[in-house]
């Protein structure tokens, strides 16, 4: 008789990187964290697109990022094109993103939250 070994703990879903969104100051706000790359960019991809389709300036509060790649930027220059998107304390790795990508200049970028919802419609 042969045994089939119960199935291993298999891959660890990664964490959501949207950890809150709310409105704040007429702006629709998305905060995320970690790492933002092909395997975790879902769940921001849909908290972004239904923020875009609902609110005219989407604020993502870019502070806790700690890594994004292409597909990130993808979906900032598709939100971009749909909405007045504006993005919050970009880390170290996330302007080295934009500026690699020539669209440091297309995207606005603001220091903090609060600069970024204080900013003039």
């Amino acid at each position: 008789m042969s045994r089939t070994p119960p199935p291993g703990p298999g891959p660890v879903p990664p964490q959501t990187p949207v950890t809150a969104e709310f409105a704040s100051d007429g702006c629709w706000v998305v905060q995320v964290r970690g790492d933002l790359d092909s395997d975790t960019v879902d769940p921001l991809f849909l908290a972004m697109w239904e923020a875009a389709a609902s609110h005219d300036v989407v604020v993502l509060d870019a502070t806790a990022v700690t890594f994004a790649d292409s597909s990130f930027l993808s979906l900032l220059i598709q939100v971009h094109q749909q909405t007045r998107l504006r993005i919050a304390a970009p880390g170290t790795a996330l302007r080295r993103l934009l500026g690699t990508a020539g669209v440091d200049h297309l995207l606005e970028r603001y220091d903090s939250l609060d600069e970024a919802l204080a900013a003039p419609r």
